[in-house]
């Protein structure tokens, strides 16, 4: 006989454990470089898991989504259009009125200051459109 207890779905941030596990390669190293950056960041980040398996990072809104595709870890700012990037971080999606992203192909170093310094900014924004 079966035990009828009902299971617990993961949670997201036992999700985004998961991928990154499952991506096994620099994919997932990326990912959880980049998640340990967020949450350094901002340690009350939110993890969600989306649009069937995409990590997403809220903090008063979104802030970034990281999808990983066969050859990047794209890094996808909600509002990215509106915030200032003096470090050119912002490498793809920069012909749109709102979001800009971060491409990260195998080998590529991010400059780790500089990506803090846009996630704060993306919060302040976000706390900024929330009045």
């Amino acid at each position: 006989m079966r035990d009828s207890a009902p299971t617990k779905d993961p949670s997201p941030s036992q999700r985004i454990d998961a991928r990154i596990a499952e991506l096994g390669d620099w994919r997932g190293e990326t990912l959880a470089r980049v998640r340990a950056l967020i949450r350094q960041a901002i340690p009350d980040v939110v993890e969600e898991w989306k649009w069937r398996g995409v990590p997403v990072w809220y903090r008063d809104g979104m802030i970034c989504t990281g999808e990983t595709y066969k050859s990047a870890v794209k890094l996808t700012f909600a509002k990215g259009a509106t915030l200032a990037d003096p470090s050119g971080l912002f490498n793809a999606s920069l012909d749109g009125n709102t979001r800009r992203a971060i491409d990260l192909h195998q080998g590529d170093q991010l400059d780790e200051e500089a990506f803090r310094t846009l996630l704060r900014a993306a919060v302040a924004l976000n706390r900024s459109s929330a009045r």
